[in-house]
C-alpha cells in the first residue's frame, strides 16, 4: 500500500498554498510590521504597517491612522505594498488555477491528463511568483528597520522601530507558497512516473500474422 500518492501530494500543495495565502493576506493589511517602545512613556505603544500606524495606550485602547499622502511615503514602504498586492492577487490566481487540475475533478475534455498536468505546472510558478513577491517586501522593510536601528547618527536617546509580528508571519507566508508550488511539481513528477510504470506493466499483446495468399480448404462430411 502506498501512503504518498500523486493525489495525497496535490492535495497538499494546494492546502500549503491556500494557508499562505491567508496568512499574506493578513500579513498585508495588519499594522504589526514594526513596534516602538519608549524608554520615556512606557505606557505608550506604537505600530506601524504599510497602510496604518497605530498607537495602543492603556487608558484608551488603540488607536490607528492611515497614511495620508501615497507621495510622502517612503520607497521601501510604497515597493512593500505594491508587492504584496501582486502576491495576494497571484496567490489566488494559483489557487484558482490549481483546483480544476487536482486528480478527481472532471473537466469534461477528452485530453484531461495533459491539461491537467500544464494546470498544476502553471500553478506551482504562480504561487513561487506569489511565495518571492512576499518574501522580496518583508526582507526589504527589515532591512532598512536594522539599517535604521544601528543608525549611528540618532542620539541614544531616540526611540527606534523594531521587527514586529507581522515580519515574521510574511516570511512564513512566503516559505509556505513557494513550498506549495514546489510540491505541485513533485506531483506532477509523480503522475509522469506512475503513468510510466501503468504503460510498461500492461502485457504485449500478440500481433496478428498477415494471412497466407495460399490456404488448405477442408471439407465437413
Amino acid at each position: 500500500m502506498v501512503l504518498l500518492t500523486a493525489k495525497i501530494m496535490e492535495r497538499t500543495a494546494l492546502f500549503v498554498i491556500f494557508g499562505g495565502l491567508v496568512t499574506t493576506l493578513v500579513t498585508t493589511f495588519i499594522p504589526l510590521w514594526k513596534t516602538l517602545n519608549s524608554e520615556l512613556n512606557e505606557v505608550e505603544n506604537w505600530y506601524s504597517g504599510l497602510w496604518h500606524i497605530c498607537i495602543f495606550a492603556e487608558e484608551v485602547g488603540m488607536q490607528c491612522k492611515a497614511f495620508e499622502s501615497l507621495m510622502a511615503l517612503p520607497m521601501d514602504l510604497l515597493a512593500s505594498r505594491v508587492l504584496m498586492l501582486v502576491s495576494v492577487g497571484t496567490g489566488a490566481l494559483a489557487v484558482v488555477v490549481a483546483f480544476p487540475g487536482l486528480e478527481g475533478v472532471e473537466l469534461g475534455s477528452g485530453r484531461q491528463q495533459g491539461l491537467k498536468r500544464g494546470l498544476l505546472i502553471v500553478s506551482g510558478v504562480l504561487s513561487w511568483v506569489s511565495g518571492l513577491t512576499t518574501l522580496a517586501p518583508v526582507s526589504l522593510v527589515a532591512y532598512v528597520t536594522l539599517v535604521e536601528f544601528w543608525d549611528e547618527n540618532l542620539p541614544d536617546v531616540v526611540p527606534r522601530w523594531e521587527y514586529g509580528e507581522a515580519m515574521f508571519s510574511g516570511w512564513f507566508a512566503g516559505l509556505f507558497l513557494v513550498i506549495g508550488g514546489s510540491l505541485f511539481f513533485v506531483a506532477v513528477c509523480m503522475a509522469d512516473h506512475d503513468g510510466q510504470q501503468r504503460v510498461a506493466s500492461l502485457p504485449n499483446t500478440p500481433q496478428e500474422k498477415p494471412r497466407s495468399q495460399y490456404y488448405l480448404k477442408t471439407e465437413v462430411l
